[in-house]
């Protein structure tokens, strides 16, 4: 129970970020997020511990949990780790079956919708099913599971270029590109699209990442 009750807190805690909720750099103090979460303060520890074990939070001695918040460098960073070991899947990839495929074109018409409707928390969670139902085709588990892990510390950066109409309209459009090439067996083309769909968030943060995501005042 105890462990449901965590795995259950890091998710709505998860999701409180995803939503822009709780954003970067901001305090997490743990009584407002448990009366919030209506659990105790145990579960809510145990769930800060285990975000702050991925990355997602951090913690200081006396001061206490904040979500992490990234330069404009350390997004750059994240983003050339993502690249290097996305590379590396993808040219790993054997070719997708029909089954595969249909998934991946279902999971971009339903970004879609949820695009239209602005449904940005719907498209982040959709978004991270669409690109790792191709990763772990790999088979490549543990470079996959540090794809993961950056995936998540970057998460909110995301959500954040996910609230401009035109990026939304350009993941939807790119998603089929890639779709298109995975199914034809062009691995080098599905490389250099990945490539530009991943570059566009940190292009587009970077120049004002410090006011789009500011402190809490």
């Amino acid at each position: 129970m105890a462990g449901t009750s965590v795995g259950r807190a890091v998710e709505q805690i998860r999701q409180m970020m995803r939503s822009q909720e709780l954003l970067p750099g901001q305090p997490l103090r743990q009584e407002a997020l448990a009366e919030r979460l209506g659990v105790s303060r145990v579960p809510v520890r145990e769930a800060l511990k285990a975000l702050e074990a991925e990355g997602v939070v951090r913690h200081q001695p006396n001061v206490g949990y904040t979500v992490a918040r990234l330069s404009a460098e350390e997004l750059r960073q994240a983003y050339l780790m993502r690249g290097a070991l996305e590379a590396i899947v993808l040219r790993e990839l054997p070719r997708l079956s029909t089954a595969q495929i249909i998934e991946l074109s279902e999971l971009n018409e339903q970004i879609a919708k949820a695009a239209d409707e602005v449904d940005v928390l719907r498209i982040t969670e959709l978004n991270h099913d669409f690109h790792f139902v191709i990763f772990r085709a790999s088979g490549l588990r543990l470079i996959v599971d540090e794809i993961e892990r950056i995936w998540k510390i970057t998460e909110a950066y995301r959500t954040v270029y996910l609230y401009d109409e035109s990026a939304r309209r350009r993941i939807v459009r790119e998603h089929r590109q890639l779709i298109n090439a995975l199914r034809r067996g062009q691995t080098e083309r599905a490389v250099r699209i990945m490539d530009s769909h991943r570059d566009a968030t940190p292009a587009h943060l970077a120049p004002t990442l410090a006011t789009t995501l500011p402190l809490p005042g």
